[in-house]
């Protein structure tokens, strides 16, 4: 339902408007979210105050993420939620974890950051996720799926235990986060320890039938009535102790028994199964079915899951009218697509067709031939995206190659493979939130002879390391590892920052790392990533558009560990000033920064020359070693924390080689911080971090400064 499309509903005269259960328009008069300044305020509201506020609170949603942009389609879900939760608990001693947090805007909203929603995700701005540090009602730093039971078991345990303050412990998880494995051992030492936890399972990709509601309501309170509780436990014991031989019958029978007892206790077998209540389901967009139901939850003592329904995109028409492909199109908001509550525009459609044609954007280099590049969209820029190339090639290869399928968790467009999915459904495997399942899975089909390729974020991969350790590695088995979002993400911020790969990729043997300077070398080391049959290969991209550069009709396979010289001094064989010899040596986005940095320092009396690493394991020691021994200062870059990474590869090849000399070549590493990066445009970040051609150059020049003073002869 649409804010326009409330008017057509009746006036009940109470202040609320008639309509479908669950649909609810605003109160005339005064709006009551402008009162809301935290949890508290909404304790003296009544059930019509509180529907009310709901529909307000969607409404800034909609109007703020419209504008500015953000994660839009869960969050206009759980608006009746969040009221609810904050109608009853006392926020934050009562604590209310919400798994991911990108459904928790409407919990912003309500806990005193409303004014401040128009900053989300912007540089200097509120968290795009839950953040300890932004507020004291975010009770648990989140980013990544499927934490927050355990987090809830283990506060809640603490409690127990007299540690902190004494309060509820709610957790929020959707049905999506539900396949992420951590859950579920979460829910098993939940129901071992009987810890008094309320889970709420936010479902929406479900509804529900009209007369749903009173049944489950019934069902809700035979379970969760202590008194009723144990006596479906003396119907099992008493039945058993019938006289005349019927309750030996009946024990001879009792697994059987005791499921069909259980199923008319309680419909939910599994939850049951693992000693929780199971309450539901309950309409997620009736304010007093959830207060209810809520309510009857916290009062039990013991673990309950409270199964909700809700609809991704409530009362945005697009969205919660366009079925799945609406809701997925509406997950997130781009800046500006909303204007009262209408779209400005359709949401564009990727440039490349099925066989990745369209027009060429720059002349290709002699003798090298080129694919047809698309165009990217009006507005965009020049390049196309990453993930675009990526799905595209992959898809190619597939074609090729019989053995190649593609993996992703749960991320088939973020990482290009809704492609592969749409062309060849049979080649593409989704395992769901489950990194470490897909690892494993991967593992299999490479046992098996197949050529898997795992598309996962750079940081979500970390969540599947065991299994990069133990079950690919170690086994040096025939996996690609394809990173997207390799470096600073922007917006999504540190919970998604790409920060750490190469790091913890290089200290584990038999695998080979690898970056693409642009969208042309993603296809070449692509195909040579599935033409390597001597282990696992892992190769890190960016997020976002590429160079521009036209993309290969033939890939071609990159000689494994070696680099390439891209920029020597001009002309050949010109004296270098002495100490003013310069060599920058980038790894993936570093080679663009090189480039910049070698133009900023085109006007200097310094002889810049950039090499691409192309591989960070093995290192091209040749390489390495030649631009030491022809250069007074080498200078590494890298988007990735500077330990353990491609810098310091460079410099342990050298000093074990000897081939750093006498004194040594000193060497300058640009990279990532030893912190985390906060969330910003891309663009703000790297100039924060000092991440840009200008800022390298300035660093080139201090260390040539420096250097030059040091020699120089004391008078």
């Amino acid at each position: 339902m649409t804010r326009e499309s409330s008017h057509n509903h009746s006036d009940n005269g109470d202040g609320t408007r008639a309509g479908n259960a669950g649909e609810h328009s605003l109160t005339k008069g005064a709006r009551l979210l402008e009162g809301i300044d935290g949890p508290e305020d909404l304790k003296a509201l009544s059930d019509a105050d509180l529907i009310q506020l709901a529909e307000e609170v969607r409404e800034h949603i909609i109007d703020t993420v419209g504008e500015i942009g953000g994660h839009f389609g869960a969050n206009l879900g759980t608006c009746e939620l969040a009221v609810a939760l904050h109608s009853l608990l006392d926020s934050p001693r009562d604590k209310i974890l919400w798994d991911v947090g990108h459904q928790a805007y409407p919990h912003k909203v309500l806990t005193g950051r409303r004014e401040r929603l128009s900053t989300i995700r912007q540089y200097g701005g509120l968290t795009p996720f839950c953040s300890i540090e932004e507020s004291p009602h975010d009770i648990m730093g989140a980013g990544h799926a499927s934490t927050s039971i355990g987090y809830a078991v283990g506060i809640k345990e603490g409690m127990r235990h007299g540690a902190g303050v004494q309060g509820k412990v709610v957790a929020v998880i959707g049905d999506g986060a539900m396949t992420g494995g951590v859950a579920f051992e979460a829910i098993s030492q939940a129901g071992g320890l009987g810890t008094p936890i309320v889970v709420v399972l936010n479902d929406n990709g479900m509804s529900i039938a009209p007369n749903v509601g009173a049944l489950s309501r019934y069902f809700n309170r035979v379970r969760l009535n202590p008194k009723l509780w144990h006596a479906r436990e003396g119907v099992e014991g008493n039945l058993t102790r019938l006289p005349g031989g019927i309750g030996a019958a009946f024990e001879r029978i009792g697994p059987q028994l005791k499921e069909s007892i259980k199923a008319f206790w309680a419909p939910g077998l599994w939850w049951e199964e693992l000693d929780w209540a199971y309450m539901g389901v309950i309409d997620g967009h009736d304010v007093r079915a959830l207060r209810e139901a809520l309510r009857e939850a916290l009062a039990a003592e013991r673990p309950v899951v409270v199964h909700v329904a809700t609809v991704k995109g409530k009362g945005f028409a697009p969205a919660e009218e366009g079925g799945l492909e609406g809701m997925e199109e509406w997950h997130a908001a781009k800046p500006k697509s909303i204007k009262d509550g209408i779209p400005t525009r359709s949401v564009p459609t990727s440039p490349l067709t099925a066989s990745g044609a369209a027009t060429a954007s720059k002349a290709p280099a002699v003798g090298d031939p080129v694919a047809p590049v698309a165009k990217a969209p009006a507005g965009v820029g020049g390049g196309l995206q990453y993930t675009q190339v990526f799905g595209e090639a992959l898809v190619r290869e597939c074609e090729r190659d019989e053995r190649v399928v593609g993996i992703t968790a749960a991320m088939n467009s973020g990482t290009g493979l809704s492609i592969l999915q749409k062309a060849l459904p049979e080649r593409y495997f989704d395992v769901g939130i489950a990194e470490q399942q897909a690892i494993l899975f991967a593992a299999g089909l490479a046992l098996q002879g197949a050529k898997p390729v795992a598309a996962i974020y750079s940081t979500f991969l970390q969540r599947a390391y065991d299994q990069i350790v133990h079950d690919v590695c170690l086994q040096k088995l025939n996996v690609v590892f394809a990173m997207d979002r390799a470096g600073l993400v922007g917006d999504d911020g540190p919970t998604h920052h790409g920060a750490f790969d190469i790091a913890y990729l290089r200290c584990l043997p038999n695998i080979v790392l690898m970056a693409p300077r642009d969208e042309a070398m993603l296809v070449h080391m692509l195909r040579t990533a599935l033409l390597y049959d001597d282990g696992p290969i892992a190769l890190r991209y960016p997020r976002g558009e590429g160079t521009g550069v036209p993309l290969p009709v033939q890939p071609r396979a990159i000689q494994i560990g070696t680099g390439e010289i891209l920029i020597a001094p001009h002309p050949p064989g010109a004296s270098a000033p002495v100490g003013r010899r310069v060599a920058l040596i980038g790894y993936g986005s570093g080679v663009g920064k090189s480039l910049e940095a070698a133009q900023e320092l085109a006007g200097d009396e310094i002889a810049v020359t950039v090499a691409d690493a192309r591989f960070a394991k093995p290192i091209d020691a040749g390489l390495m070693a030649q631009l030491a021994g022809e250069h007074d200062l080498l200078v590494t870059v890298e988007e990735g924390v500077l330990a353990g990474g491609f810098g310091s590869a460079v410099w342990e090849t050298l000093n074990e080689t000897g081939a750093r000399g006498v004194g040594g070549t000193p060497i300058l590493r640009v990279g990532l911080p030893d912190r985390y990066v906060t969330h910003g445009k891309p663009a703000l970040l790297h100039e924060e971090v000092g991440f840009t051609g200008r800022r390298i150059a300035e660093r080139v020049r201090a260390a040539i400064t420096a250097r030059e003073s040091v020699s120089l002869p004391s008078t």
